[in-house]
């Protein structure tokens, strides 16, 4: 079900997509809204799921990964089935590599995204062949090495 939202709502959300580590003070300034309008507004829309949470964007180079790629996955559905095993069960398992920074099940000529940071190539290398192509299920492979981001 689609969420009511109004101008005030849309303007909020639009500064916190850029700005998350705005004060509600600072936010109202830009929005020219009362504090406790803000406050009470970014509550309700935590509440009812609209902002699902906060997060911080991390400089892959200053924490030490940055070579970031995009993992193309097919998996094996004859497999998964034998195994009782579904494409969710991959992706939970990715999930759980503390490299991969994401991972979606998608349709089209792929069946899984999953978006891996790490140091460099060699990283690269024993994470790629040394983890993620021996998850039950993975089939194939394609890397898209990200150039910049």
């Amino acid at each position: 079900m689609a969420y009511d939202m109004d101008e005030k709502d849309l303007k909020i959300l639009d500064i916190l997509k850029e700005h998350g580590d705005y004060t509600t003070r600072q936010i109202a300034k830009k929005t020219l809204l009362p504090p406790t309008t803000i406050h009470n507004r970014i509550r309700k829309l935590k509440e009812d799921g609209v902002i699902k949470k906060f997060t911080v964007q991390l400089d892959g180079e200053k924490v030490g990964k940055g070579f970031m790629t995009y993992i193309l996955i097919s998996v094996d559905m004859g497999l998964l089935k034998q195994k009782h095993k579904t494409q969710y069960d991959i992706v939970t398992e990715l999930k759980k590599l503390d490299f991969v920074e994401r991972a979606d099940i998608v349709a089209g000529g792929t069946d899984l995204v999953a978006i891996v940071r790490v140091k460099d190539v060699a990283e690269f290398d024993k994470v790629l062949l040394g983890k993620i192509q021996l998850i039950e299920g993975v089939d194939k492979t394609q890397s898209l090495i990200v150039i910049h981001g």
